[in-house]
């Protein structure tokens, strides 16, 4: 067996061992002593007797890093091609390939790899050996897999220019390009950490991501959570114990009434790594970001990969996920609704549902709340849906929404989508209503205590309060923008502006959270229909209910009066000064009020601009824009094209956010294309949408829905809180006991 011992270049010096040369080192220069103690310290208690071992593709830098990265930690460098394979078979790698064959070169290349041990070292593997099942699972007991993560087009140059003509794979009739695409599903399935290498980063600046990465996987506690409005104590002001996204994930809302966010802000992204992720398919750009923001202690990268596939790889009508699609002049639309549910809800509700699965202990039943102005409703219950039979016995939820409040096809949707752990409540209110009776629900520790003991029984929350909703909504800014630059409408770094109609401000936060981590957004804008409270607000910085009430409009999702994400901005650009933000909010609460300080109004207005829309301009613009393009816009987008058209300068582009599909709100639709006379049953409708032949077809998973469901029953309740809880209490009964 090849075997590697591990051997130490420092050892711990005890009192009654310490040498004279130590002892005047310490006295003398106690700065230099510091300095070599403190490399020793950090290099072993990194890697301990584990592996740090590099994959990636021929070409990655695996060899040169694998060096660098030896000499830093000060520890053995093993080369497989060099030290391990070369010296088994007493000639070159190259030589063996070329006499036995790319089948059986697999095979021999992944025993050897069986036979190979070491400890506490740097492995630099061979480009084909993560293709050898028993081999990787053999070296990977005692290591952490680091995957370089170099974009295909700088592999096959960096290749070609050194003339490398023969790798593992390469025939008559195979690309290049076909072979190191076809690796990457070998690569993704073994690593435990990914770093991004671009075209012209130097090998030490990726030494020391790998670094930096290691780091970041052998250490938690780096990734914790605080609430809006409490000191930095792991989430409410009671508790010190710290929280982590499995725990944010399940608990939904902070005990102190706040909102979760990172305690260290969101990972950075350099422009050498967005443009590595330029030739990337959406779910590959979703994987790399969420790798990033969920550690994998929470959740590892395979299981997440998993997720992930789940969620996009056929669940979207549209191969591309969420396509760009050019509108008119700089203008562009970034398409959200190829989901089974038609709305850009079901970017976060098929992929949510299966982190909360994974991260909840298996000891526990949870009932999952959500309020929804209407497209989070349908959306939810589809995602929850999905798990499998045996997360679902255990998993179950309740959609509440204002019973008059949504469009007959949103209604219609949300019957039809009921499941036997699924169920939909009218409430006769709005949906402010329905979202502060939740967050009541939740603060109230007699009720959930209650339902623990009794019923053995958890709540936890899937609404946009929910951290886990806005990560897949700031993939799909960032693709959106990349699909841009690989469209060559522009160059990475020229900004571009983001419209979005806006109600509950978590697609805006998600923009704005794009742009922290690297995405150039120059202004977020925000787009209001007639309830402008927003509108107002990033304007004057006064945030004011008082004498306002809800108007119902064409556009019922952005029918909001209550911001629940806005809490987190203001935490954000308040320093995260939770006080401030307790402060302000339990003004809005108490007085209906509040005001910001000039400095933070001066602040939210470099990042974000709003206007409104009437329901009146809405219509025109659907009807405009048919005319001239064939492209029916659904209400929200409108609302948003109307602001854009307004708040644009026209100096950049602008992606306009086109959150729904049209056929959701057929009956205004048909009114702004200026039918005469509208059939009251949506089916009817479709199928009259479906006879334009316009631009996108009808939605095929509505339709599908409508078809097979109708007016199916539901339970409706008054606006009352205790009614609410009996309800809850109810269903947990039925279903859990």
């Amino acid at each position: 067996m090849f075997h590697v011992f591990q051997y130490q270049h420092l050892r711990l010096i005890t009192q009654s061992s310490l040498s004279s040369m130590c002892l005047k080192l310490m006295l003398s220069r106690p700065v230099a002593f510091a300095q070599i103690w403190k490399s020793w310290f950090s290099s072993h208690t990194l890697l301990g007797k584990k592996n740090v071992i590099l994959m990636g593709p021929p070409g990655a830098g695996k060899t040169t890093i694998g060096r660098i990265v030896g000499q830093k930690l000060d520890c053995p460098v093993i080369d497989i091609d060099d030290d391990v394979l070369e010296t088994t078979w007493n000639m070159s790698v190259s030589e063996k390939l070329q006499s036995v064959g790319y089948e059986q070169f697999l095979e021999e290349e992944g025993k050897a790899l069986m036979k190979f041990s070491a400890s506490g070292s740097v492995i630099s593997l061979s480009g084909s050996n993560p293709m050898h099942a028993a081999g990787m699972q053999h070296i990977k007991k005692n290591g952490i897999v680091v995957y370089l993560d170099v974009p295909t087009t700088v592999i096959m140059g960096r290749l070609q220019s050194k003339g490398v003509d023969r790798i593992v794979g390469l025939s008559p009739g195979i690309s290049l390009r076909d072979v190191l695409q076809f690796r990457k599903q070998f690569y993704k399935r073994w690593f435990d950490i990914r770093v991004l290498c671009g075209g012209d980063v130097a090998a030490e600046v990726v030494a020391e991501k790998v670094l930096d990465a290691v780091k970041r996987h052998q250490d938690s506690e780096l990734e914790t959570f605080i609430s809006t409005r409490s000191s930095r104590s792991g989430g409410n002001t009671e508790d010190s114990n710290k929280l982590y996204f499995s725990d944010v994930v399940t608990q939904g809302l902070a005990l102190d009434g706040g909102l979760f966010v990172p305690e260290r802000g969101l990972p950075k992204f350099t422009a050498e790594e967005w443009q590595g992720l330029i030739e990337a398919t959406y779910t590959e750009r979703a994987q790399v970001i969420l790798e990033r923001c969920i550690h994998p202690a929470d959740i590892p990268a395979s299981k997440l990969a998993e997720i992930i596939e789940a969620a996009y790889g056929e669940n979207f009508s549209c191969s591309k996920v969420a396509p760009v699609r050019h509108l008119a002049g700089n203008q562009f639309l970034l398409e959200l609704f190829h989901g089974p549910t038609a709305s850009f809800k079901d970017f976060a509700l098929q992929l949510v549902p299966h982190l909360f699965a994974y991260c909840i202990p298996r000891s526990c039943n949870y009932l999952i709340l959500v309020a929804t102005s209407g497209d989070t409703g349908s959306a939810v219950l589809d995602g929850f849906s999905r798990l499998h039979d045996t997360d679902k016995q255990r998993i179950a939820l309740v959609n509440f929404f204002p019973e008059d409040g949504v469009s007959p096809i949103q209604k219609s949707q949300m019957i039809g989508c009921q499941k036997e752990n699924a169920w939909s409540v009218g409430v006769k209110s709005d949906f402010d209503f329905c979202q502060t009776a939740i967050k009541q629900i939740f603060t109230n520790s007699d009720f959930t205590g209650f339902l623990t003991v009794e019923y053995g029984t958890a709540l936890a929350a899937a609404n946009s309060i929910n951290w886990a909703r806005l990560l897949p909504q700031i993939v799909y800014h960032a693709s959106a923008y990349l699909d841009l630059v690989h469209q060559g409408i522009i160059s990475f770094g020229n900004p571009v502006d983001i419209c979005i109609p806006t109600g509950n401000f978590g697609n805006m936060l998600a923009a704005f959270y794009a742009k922290m981590m690297g995405i150039p957004i120059r202004k977020c804008i925000c787009a209001s229909n007639e309830n402008n409270v927003l509108t107002d607000f990033i304007r004057t910085g006064v945030y004011d209910l008082r004498g306002r009430k809800l108007i119902s409009s064409f556009s019922p999702a952005v029918d909001i009066l209550k911001s629940s994400n806005l809490e987190r901005y203001l935490h954000l650009i308040g320093n995260e000064d939770g006080q401030l933000v307790t402060q302000l909010f339990n003004q809005l609460e108490n007085q209906g009020h509040f005001q910001l300080r000039e400095d933070l109004l001066r602040k939210l207005q470099q990042d974000l601009v709003a206007g409104w829309c009437s329901d009146e301009d809405c219509l025109a613009a659907i009807h405009s824009v048919y005319s001239t393009t064939g492209y029916i816009l659904d209400t929200h987008t409108a609302v948003a094209k109307v602001v854009a058209d307004r708040l644009q300068d026209r100096t950049c582009p602008i992606i306009i956010s086109s959150t729904a599909h049209y056929s959701k709100f057929a009956p205004a639709i048909l009114r702004a294309l200026r039918i005469a006379e509208i059939n009251q049953n949506p089916l009817s409708q479709l199928h009259l949408l479906s006879s334009y032949s316009a631009l996108p077809p009808i939605h095929w998973g509505l339709l599908e829905t409508l078809k097979k469901t109708g007016n199916g029953d539901h339970q409706v309740c008054a606006a009352d809180m205790s009614v609410l809880m009996s309800h809850i209490e109810t269903l947990i009964q039925n279903h859990f006991m």
